[in-house]
């Protein structure tokens, strides 16, 4: 499984994910710490990955623009 982790987690995850057999990104590690939620969306479906985040605008932002990808968790 791919998965970008949102700026507002640790960048420790990168390994707790990648240790459990995760392909795992920290989002400060591919784009800028001030992408809006439409940025991380659009590369998270473009490299089939998931997004975990604390950030609940995201479930919000995929309802409101009709999106049924990626998932967030």
């Amino acid at each position: 499984m791919k998965i970008i982790i949102d700026v507002n987690l640790s960048p420790d995850w990168v390994a707790v994910l990648r240790n459990a057999g995760h392909e795992a990104v920290h989002w400060s590690e591919i784009g800028p710490q001030n992408a809006d939620d439409e940025e991380i969306v659009d590369r998270a479906e473009r490299d089939g990955a998931m997004i975990m985040t604390r950030d609940l605008n995201f479930g919000a932002y995929l309802v409101l623009a009709g999106r049924t990808r990626p998932s967030v968790i």
